[in-house]
C-alpha cells in the first residue's frame, strides 16, 4: 500500500496558535486543535498569533523541511496592512534588504496594493485618525522570527495587520478564515 501525502492549506485567525496544544498557559488559547481534527499532521513553518492567513500543515517530514527550511527559499507572499504610506524609499530599502538586528534580510519583492478583500479582522486593528495607513504586497524567501513586521518597522511603516497569502505555489485562494481544505 502506497503512502498518501496529505497536504492542508489553512486559513488562519488572527490569535491563534501555530500549534495542536497549549500546555501551561494560565490562559486557554485557540490552537490548531480548534479547527482541525485531522490526526498525523504537523506545521509546515510557523505563523506568530498575531498574524493571519496561509498555514501549511502535512503528515510528510521532507515536504514539511522543504517548505519550512530556509535553505529551499520558498517564496512567502503576505498583504501587509502598515502605519503611513511607504514611500519609494522604503519601498526600495525592501527590495534590496533591511538591516535588523540579526544580519541583512535577502531581498524582497514589494509592492503597494489597494485594501483587498479580505475577512474582518477580530479584534479589528486600531485606527488613528491622524496617521494614514496602506497596504503592501510583499514576498520573502526566508523565514525569521517576525521577519516581516521587523522589516517594515526597520523602514519606519509598522505592521498593523498581516496575512500571510501565499507560500510557493499554494495559496488561500478560496479558503475562507478558519477553515481548511486538503490539496489537490
Amino acid at each position: 500500500m502506497a503512502f498518501v501525502t496529505k497536504l492542508i492549506l489553512f486559513n488562519k485567525p488572527y490569535g491563534v496558535l501555530s500549534q495542536f496544544t497549549d500546555q501551561g498557559s494560565p490562559t486557554q488559547r485557540q490552537t490548531l486543535s480548534n479547527f482541525i481534527d485531522l490526526p498525523g499532521v504537523y506545521p509546515a513553518g510557523r505563523l506568530d498569533r498575531d498574524s493571519e492567513g496561509l498555514l501549511l500543515l502535512t503528515d510528510d517530514g521532507r515536504l514539511q523541511a522543504r517548505i519550512s527550511d530556509p535553505k529551499f527559499k520558498m517564496p512567502k507572499t503576505y498583504l501587509v496592512q502598515v502605519e503611513g504610506e511607504p514611500d519609494e524609499d522604503a519601498l526600495s530599502a525592501l527590495r534590496e534588504g533591511v538591516r535588523l538586528k540579526d544580519g541583512m534580510t535577502r531581498p524582497a519583492e514589494v509592492k503597494r496594493i489597494d485594501p483587498p478583500d479580505l475577512w474582518p479582522r477580530d479584534p479589528p486593528i486600531r485606527i488613528r485618525k491622524t496617521v494614514a495607513d496602506s497596504w503592501i504586497k510583499l514576498t520573502i524567501r526566508e523565514g525569521r522570527n517576525r521577519q516581516v513586521r521587523r522589516m517594515t518597522a526597520a523602514t519606519g511603516y509598522p505592521t498593523l495587520r498581516l496575512v500571510r497569502w501565499s507560500i510557493g505555489e499554494w495559496s488561500l485562494h478560496g479558503i475562507a478564515q478558519g477553515q481548511w481544505r486538503l490539496s489537490e
